[in-house]
């Protein structure tokens, strides 16, 4: 029994360190950066404050993997958004609130780096353009702004 476990952590393990780097995808901006994954974190944090938004959530299974003896590379979701943002969305789509926070993805590379990737609020957003019209389009636009600021700060 103690076998089979064993193996089978070994097996959770290499998989998900062998999983790599995130690719390009439709809809994604991906950022691959030579910073450090916990340095990458710190400077998510401090450009999502410098452009007005706040860290709503944080959550990663990086931490707990190691209480349970699995190592895995570093993964935090940082979910930033704010109230401006809430309320103007609200008045337009209420059902769109569901994609908020907007996140952030921070991943730790095999080489030490980490990579930063995020859907485009823009893509997140577009399934209640119906609902919120030109106006949600906009706002999803400049969250689009936001983010890539956020990016661009944050590889610096």
């Amino acid at each position: 029994m103690f076998f089979k476990r064993l193996t089978a952590a070994l097996i959770l393990a290499a998989s998900a360190a062998s999983a790599g780097n995130i690719a390009a995808r439709n809809g994604w901006a991906v950022h691959e950066t030579s910073k450090p994954y916990e340095q990458l974190i710190k400077d998510v944090k401090a450009a999502a404050k410098a452009e007005g938004m706040g860290v709503v959530t944080q959550a990663g299974p990086t931490k707990a993997a190691a209480a349970r003896g699995i190592t895995i590379p570093g993964n935090r979701v940082i979910g930033l958004f704010n109230n401006d943002f809430a309320v103007k969305i609200l008045a337009l789509s209420t059902a769109a609130m569901i994609e908020a926070p907007v996140r952030i993805y921070v991943t730790e590379e095999a080489n030490g780096s980490a990579t930063l990737a995020y859907k485009l609020p823009s893509h997140v957003f577009a399934p209640y353009t119906d609902e919120g019209g030109a106006a949600l389009k906009a706002l999803a636009g400049q969250l689009d702004n936001r983010f890539a600021q956020i990016a661009e700060k944050a590889r610096q």
